[in-house]
């Protein structure tokens, strides 16, 4: 691949507008359908562990699927890789609206109609990857270094934005005929609208590298997978484990609160929405307020974003009542808010342009696999319901430490002399360990 052509300088609006609200449609929809699932598993009659299984397969299909999808980005162009993103998910939402509203109506078997919930979540997981990558390379590919964090932080409050609009929008979907399958109908036409705007308005990156095909010289040694590439492997670390710990929170949540409440899990819905709109303000906070407003680097945002993460969680795990979990799962939403456009920025900043898209399929990866350990922490909750909580504190805090150790993560900064600085510092730390 070559080099760009010019210095960027900066996403258009238009572009990054479109770019935007692809990722808010995806992350609203999913964050929507983790809203409403705690009400259909127990309403449809699949164990409280599956409900949040149901994300697993999934997740793993993203997570190897993610790479690929980088590449062919590179290939193929960032435009089309939305697209397929869009289009996976678009066709899984639907398919899992079918699913559900066989099992409300009782068409078959819970464990049938889980099996199936299960295959119809994959499409998104095989396909859907496809977006993220080449969302993130083409806001990389346009923005100075010394931007690039602001940048990806706003990108990722479209996160935040669609996951206080998907649990508020979620129930205005379940209507008298469909029930609770309307949340999933609503957000595949919403992927289908994006489908086409991202199709008719966006234009192809201008800055991407032109791809050439890899000459193979016999003997030589193959590309080594990002995830193995000492300079962004300490954010891989770090970002799996917050990954986890986000996912853990955001999906016992539901069963923590009907479970607080006493009430059925149709009546329970409004306030978990308002729990996770709390959260996702929180969120917000984080990367559209207080980044921009104290120009954090990613150092910061390493530190900064565990600690805060952490005592969310330890106010959640001790809650006395409904309030009081709500303020807790508010600050461990501002603490991810921090930490997730660190690890993000951070690992974008330590490589080079031509890189930008593979970086970015291995934090898609890291994003995607940690959902499968969603399932443990619910058959923990079950067991000791503040475990889960506890369990995210003690992981939390080992990530400050090794924000502070490592020297990656150590050296994180968003100016060019500190991005070679965390390169020779991750390079002498594989050295050292090779010896």
């Amino acid at each position: 691949m070559s080099e760009v052509r010019s210095e960027p300088q900066g996403v258009p609006k238009a572009s990054f507008a479109i770019i935007f609200c692809v990722s808010l449609a995806t992350a609203m929809g999913n964050t929507g359908m983790i809203s409403v699932l705690p009400a259909i598993g127990r309403s449809i009659g699949i164990p409280d562990p599956m409900v949040a299984a149901i994300f697993s397969l999934s997740a793993l299909l993203w997570a190897f699927s993610s790479p690929f999808w980088a590449r062919a980005s590179d290939r193929y162009g960032r435009k089309p890789m939305m697209m397929v993103g869009l289009s996976g998910f678009m066709v899984s939402m639907a398919v899992c609206a079918v699913v559900v509203g066989a099992g409300l109506r009782h068409v078959a078997a819970p464990m049938v109609i889980f099996v199936c919930f299960l295959l119809a979540r994959a499409l998104f997981g095989l396909f859907g990857a496809a977006s993220n990558p080449a969302t993130q390379a083409y806001v990389a590919e346009h923005t100075p270094l010394d931007k690039r964090t602001q940048a990806i932080s706003s990108l990722a409050g479209s996160f935040g934005l669609g996951t206080v609009i998907g649990p508020f929008v979620a129930p205005l979907f379940v209507l008298p005929i469909i029930g609770l399958a309307g949340p999933m109908t609503g957000f595949s036409i919403i992927a289908a609208v994006m489908l086409f705007i991202v199709w008719r308005k966006l234009p192809e990156s201008e800055y991407r590298p032109v791809w050439t095909p890899p000459v193979k010289v016999p003997g030589a040694p193959k590309e080594r997978p990002m995830w193995r590439d000492p300079r962004i492997t300490p954010f891989l670390i770090y970002g799996f484990i917050v990954a986890v710990s986000q996912t853990a929170q955001s999906q016992t949540l539901g069963f923590l609160i009907i479970d607080k409440l006493g009430v059925t899990p149709r009546e329970a819905q409004h306030s978990i929405a308002i729990a996770m709109a709390f959260g996702a303000i929180a969120g917000l906070l984080a990367q559209w307020g207080i980044i921009r407003m104290l120009e954090m680097t990613p150092r910061q945002l390493l530190r900064w974003g565990v600690a805060v993460a952490a005592l969310g969680n330890f106010v959640v795990a001790l809650a006395p009542d409904y309030e009081v979990l709500v303020a807790g799962f508010a600050i461990s939403s501002l603490g991810f808010g921090f930490a997730r456009p660190g690890f993000t920025a951070g690992s974008s900043l330590a490589v080079g342009v031509t890189e930008q898209a593979r970086t970015a399929g291995a934090i898609a990866a890291v994003n995607g696999v940690n959902v499968v350990f969603a399932p443990f922490f619910v058959w923990l909750y079950e067991k000791i319901h503040p475990a889960p909580f506890l369990l995210n504190m003690g992981l939390l805090l080992a990530m400050l430490a090794y924000a502070f150790i490592n020297p990656g993560l150590r050296n994180a900064d968003p100016m060019p002399a500190t991005r070679a600085d965390t390169a020779i510092a991750t390079l002498e730390k594989s050295d050292e360990g090779a010896g």
